[in-house]
């Protein structure tokens, strides 16, 4: 503390505290450029990995949608001719 006083005695408040500023500032450049920076490269890294992944289940999810929708319309189609079936059978036992 006592070299801090005799700085500024010396040197002035103006320029002890600008360069306390510039040490600031490098200080927050480097923490940025080492710590900040390669996170944020993981980060996007990981962000692109979800959204294929993201993409790859909706289009399964069309797919799966596509194969129930023709599941369901085989099986009314499959219900139409029963009853149409039942329909004839009915109609030949009435005819006899």
């Amino acid at each position: 503390m006592e070299k801090l006083a005799t700085a500024i005695a010396e040197f002035g408040f103006p320029v002890v505290m600008a360069i306390g500023m510039g040490y600031f500032i490098w200080y927050v450049w480097k923490v940025i450029t080492l710590q900040i920076k390669p996170a944020l490269g993981k980060l996007f890294a990981s962000s692109i990995k979800l959204t294929d992944q993201l993409r790859m289940l909706d289009q399964d999810m069309i797919r799966l949608q596509q194969k129930v929708n023709v599941v369901l319309e085989y099986r009314e189609q499959q219900k139409l001719k029963s009853e149409s079936k039942k329909k004839g059978n009915n109609n030949e036992k009435g005819k006899r």
